[in-house]
């Protein structure tokens, strides 16, 4: 089984120490963004995953190329071209202060690609699933094209297409997310959505924004999935992230998923975050492990949720976690327990 994603691979800048990026001079340089972060993930657990973006003809782009291929991701159909990669500077935060994120990607080689560049029968050849996040779709209209006409040929040719919503504010409106969401839901296999995502993404309400009472939610969530599942009776299986936040470092972590009309929870852990960046990825990289290695659904959501609560004790977007790692605080159910 393979799966391909799609979407932007930044520089990521990020302060040393927990300093704020107003105070910093000296900042840690490495690669990230969504879509990579899921092929990463999955890679380094021992499945086959291509990544497909567009990177400039420079050594920035080379760079990136060679962490991919190190990391064993399968980029033989990336292309290359434009003037620019996209960055973005992540300032940790502490205590009662949130973690925030500065974007630097307009005019990138991959936000300027246009639907045209994207084969699609060729790009995706050999592949059994098609993975992209609602990243990738604020960024342009262009690229919501080339995602929607993958999403057809993927559909034409028995490739199942995963989403995840993961909607960002400051790159798009609530309106504009639905609108696409309209149009691209009816193609997807599997959604991937966490807190306010089925609001602001999909239009119908499973949470009331109280980050410290997530988890007590759950009702509702499954209430949420269950009306999407309804409105689009195609997608076979649906998997959320719950979480009680009490401050950056202290949260507990649980996750649901939906299939064959039932639901099943992953366990619960009270965790310490070191860095609170792309769990939701690492959700979905599990969830995709679990779902290509022919798991149990309740062995997807366990090894989901342990992978996303895994990556929280790793610096960096990507997930460096093997697949005997992730599995080792399943049995336990707790990473403070081990």
């Amino acid at each position: 089984m393979k799966l391909t994603s799609f979407g932007e691979l930044m520089l990521r800048f990020k302060p040393e120490s927990a300093k704020r990026i107003n105070q910093s001079d000296v900042f840690e340089a490495s690669f990230g963004g969504a879509e990579s972060n899921v092929a990463v993930s999955l890679s380094i657990m021992g499945d086959e995953a291509a990544y497909i973006t567009k990177l400039p003809n420079n050594t920035l782009g080379d760079s990136a190329l060679r962490k991919l291929r190190g990391l064993s991701v399968d980029t033989n159909k990336i292309i290359r071209g434009g003037d620019r990669l996209g960055i973005y500077f992540f300032e940790k935060g502490a205590s009662v202060r949130g973690t925030d994120v500065v974007y630097d990607r307009k005019f990138s080689s991959f936000a300027e690609s246009s639907a045209s560049e994207y084969n699609w029968p060729k790009l995706l050849a050999g592949s059994d699933y098609f993975y992209v996040s609602g990243i990738t779709t604020a960024l342009s209209k262009e690229l919501q094209q080339a995602t929607l006409e993958a999403a057809k040929y993927c559909n034409e040719n028995g490739i199942k297409v995963i989403f995840d919503a993961n909607y960002r504010g400051k790159l798009w409106s609530e309106a504009e997310a639905q609108t696409f969401s309209k149009k691209f839901l009816p193609y997807v296999s599997v959604v991937l959505a966490h807190d306010e995502d089925f609001e602001q993404s999909f239009g119908i309400k499973a949470f009331d924004g109280d980050m410290t009472n997530g988890i007590n939610q759950m009702d509702s969530f499954k209430t949420a999935i269950e009306e999407l599942v309804n409105q689009y009776p195609n997608i076979e299986s649906v998997g959320s992230v719950l979480r009680n936040i009490l401050s950056v470092e202290k949260s507990t972590w649980t996750a649901i998923l939906y299939t064959n009309g039932q639901f099943f929870q992953g366990g619960s852990y009270d965790m310490h975050v070191y860095e609170g960046v792309a769990g939701g990825d690492a959700f979905g990289a599990g969830l995709m492990h679990g779902i290509m290695n022919n798991f149990a659904p309740q062995d997807q959501i366990n090894f989901a949720i342990a992978a996303s609560v895994y990556k929280l004790t790793i610096s960096g977007d990507w997930n460096l976690a093997s697949e005997s790692e992730i599995s080792s605080i399943i049995a336990g159910g707790s990473a403070m327990n081990r």
